[in-house]
């Protein structure tokens, strides 16, 4: 059972990681012009599109998919409780279904900043569509406190400023 378990917890995972890209690529800046852009959008067309005859986007926020990330969150939260024999109870479906997409959101966060990181070390100045996805995700968790801690000797220190308040954030949640 506990391997079930796994398998769809990963397997909501990684929807919910295509529905959150599909939220946070526009509202970046980034393109969906890039193979994984677009597999984002073969993944969330079925839900989004339709959500969005009904919903117009507010400004720079995509409603419709912000409406489809939550969606397949609380559907996800709710199959595992009943996979895991837990009683279908919508309140506790909803608090832990928001639980769990804020630490999918900051776990995302965490990773895409290692990742950001690590590339910078290994192959500094090289564009290509992953490292500016990246970029445009990363940099604006990293200018506020770039702007706080200056580099010393010309190493930044802001990623492990903000890594370490993401895991805060994360032991709070728990």
């Amino acid at each position: 059972m506990q391997a079930l378990l796994f398998i769809l917890e990963a397997l909501l995972t990684l929807v919910v990681i295509a529905f959150l890209l599909r939220l946070v690529i526009p509202l970046a800046r980034a393109s969906f012009r890039n193979p994984l852009g677009e597999a984002v959008l073969r993944i969330t067309d079925p839900l989004v599109k339709p959500l969005r005859r009904l919903l117009k986007p507010a400004g720079n926020v995509d409603l419709a998919a912000v409406i489809a990330l939550l969606i397949v969150q609380l559907l996800g939260t709710a199959l595992l409780r009943l996979v895991a024999g837990l009683p279908f109870d919508p309140a506790a479906v909803l608090v832990s279904g928001l639980r769990d997409l804020a630490r999918t959101v900051l776990q995302f966060y965490v990773i895409a900043l290692l990742i950001y990181v690590l590339l910078s070390w290994v192959a500094p100045g090289t564009r290509s569509p992953a490292t500016d996805l990246l970029a445009r995700l990363c940099e604006p968790l990293l200018r506020p406190v770039r702007r706080v801690v200056p580099p010393i000797g010309g190493l930044d220190l802001s990623p492990l400023f903000v890594l370490i308040g993401l895991q805060a954030v994360q032991i709070l949640l728990r």
